[in-house]
């Protein structure tokens, strides 16, 4: 099976909700020359061999030994345009912002996700520890923001690693975000997040830290309604022209994860939405409540009913990864420094447009 529909096929494999949510997560394959990988904004269920990016690997590279501009702002649209730049003449659409990442792994597939059982450990306030307890040949790096902050973090990283080891790292997790596979073959990749995946598992159940989040019954339309009608009202129709409900649940009360920001934003407004509660709300965070918690359930709002629902879906998400941090020391939420960089990022609003 060549390059493209290998990883075609393992974007299928590890593009279901056990390991993602949203459009999160990227696959890329590559040979000495070019590297694909998943557009911006795009689901893994969907992708098809032509959907993917080519990029070329040694313009792609000038961005490890490059002098980016300090102003971040302008160092991101430094980034952006590098990585424009490497794109292959006939690609269409825009390489994911880890394109860089995959591209310094030496495996010919990258597989990167962000399931619940691996965020509960990269999330957790332990998280380091366990993982070297856990899986003592895969590299660690703390949360860095995401774009060219990290891809440097990495770098640096993976060269060290290469230095004490002797060998590439077969997984890296990623503090507060989710873990990159990369391997020659696409079988071992598929090893080896299963190997993973058993080892979390039993550690939450030597933990006693249940592996599904207890949901309450469903709240009534009526009330879901309710609350959207008011929202709109109050703040405006533009992100609340659809309503998801669900029942009630222990809801992150902070910035867990890149993907929850970007679909449900860091935050919940607790309590009923009154008037009083949403100005507030929208004069402490500079926008309108994404989720709404009520002591009935837990409501997605969205500029349309998939947007509603991707914000519902991250909270759940949220939610569950908060449980499973208690095996690991409790949750570390994500600083307002972090949150903030992703919630103005100009790549993060594009990928929000593009799951519209």
């Amino acid at each position: 099976m060549d390059l493209l529909k290998e990883i075609t096929q393992l974007s299928h494999e590890f593009g279901t909700p056990e390991y993602l949510k949203g459009g999160g997560g990227n696959t890329s394959a590559k040979n000495a020359e070019t590297l694909w990988i998943k557009p911006s904004g795009t689901s893994l269920l969907d992708m098809k061999p032509e959907l993917f990016v080519a990029l070329d690997r040694a313009r792609l590279g000038v961005l490890y030994e490059g002098q980016p501009p300090a102003d971040p702002t302008e160092r991101e649209a430094w980034v952006k345009a590098t990585m424009l730049a490497a794109v292959r003449e006939g690609s269409k659409g825009r390489p994911s912002v880890e394109a860089p990442l995959h591209n310094l792994m030496a495996g010919a597939y990258v597989v990167h996700t962000h399931p619940a059982l691996v965020n509960g450990m990269t999330s957790g306030k332990t998280g380091p520890k366990a993982c070297g307890r856990l899986f003592p040949d895969a590299l660690w790096v703390d949360y860095g923001d995401p774009g060219f902050t990290v891809c440097i973090k990495l770098l640096e990283a993976v060269r060290k690693y290469r230095k004490d080891h002797h060998r590439e790292p077969p997984a890296i997790f990623l503090g507060n975000h989710g873990v990159f596979v990369g391997d020659d073959n696409a079988d071992a990749v598929r090893a080896a997040y299963q190997v993973m995946m058993e080892k979390l598992k039993a550690e939450y159940r030597k933990a006693r830290v249940a592996m599904e989040l207890k949901v309450g019954p469903a709240p009534a339309a009526a009330e879901g309604e309710s609350i959207r009608a008011r929202v709109a009202q109050v703040l405006g129709a533009e992100h609340a022209q659809a309503v998801a409900g669900s029942g009630s649940f222990a809801i992150a009360q902070g910035p867990v994860s890149p993907d929850q920001i970007v679909y449900m934003r860091s935050y919940p407004l607790m309590g009923e939405p009154t008037e009083a509660a949403l100005r507030a709300f929208e004069n402490t965070h500079r926008h309108s409540p994404r989720v709404v918690v009520t002591a009935n359930g837990v409501f997605g709002l969205g500029s349309s009913e998939k947007n509603a629902g991707l914000a519902l879906e991250l909270a759940l998400d949220a939610a569950l990864v908060r449980q499973l941090a208690d095996a690991f020391g409790g949750i570390r939420y994500m600083t307002p420094s972090e949150s903030g960089f992703i919630d103005n990022w100009e790549v993060e609003a594009y990928r929000r447009k593009m799951m519209k």
